[in-house]
């Protein structure tokens, strides 16, 4: 029985650490994303999966909201993942402004609620990079 309880304690202890594990992962390297709405049509379709690089521009405090670190700044033209002004996640295209911001702009300009009713967005707000799509 003492075996039993061991091999508990190992096994749990190895959940949680995977646990621990995915979740920096999900936090500050890599993200998953299920797109909705029509406003990126036709680089991505509603219910497109991407992947996100969240190390793409520098490390960025999720809770704080800011980047303690940057090594690099979006191009125009990146899809990046970024808070709106209204708090919601969003994918956008990227296009420079002023420094420390930029213009994010849907691919289907119709449908799209982007930069043309909100303004610049700062780019502390840029979760990360689209880096695939399935």
């Amino acid at each position: 029985m003492e075996g039993d309880a061991k091999k508990q304690r190992g096994l749990l202890k190895a959940i949680f650490l995977a646990f621990i594990f995915a979740t920096v992962i999900k936090v500050f390297l890599v993200d998953l994303m299920v797109t909705q709405g029509r406003s990126m049509l036709p680089a991505l379709q509603p219910g497109s999966v991407l992947v996100v690089n969240k190390l793409a521009y520098g490390i960025r405090l999720p809770v704080l909201g800011i980047y303690i670190l940057r090594w690099s700044a979006p191009r125009s033209g990146d899809m990046v993942v970024f808070y709106t002004p209204l708090g919601e996640r969003a994918v956008k295209r990227c296009y420079y402004v002023r420094e420390g911001n930029f213009y994010a702009l849907g691919d289907n300009g119709l449908e799209s609620f982007d930069s043309r009713s909100y303004g610049p967005i700062s780019l502390d707000h840029i979760l990360g990079k689209v880096v695939a799509v399935r």
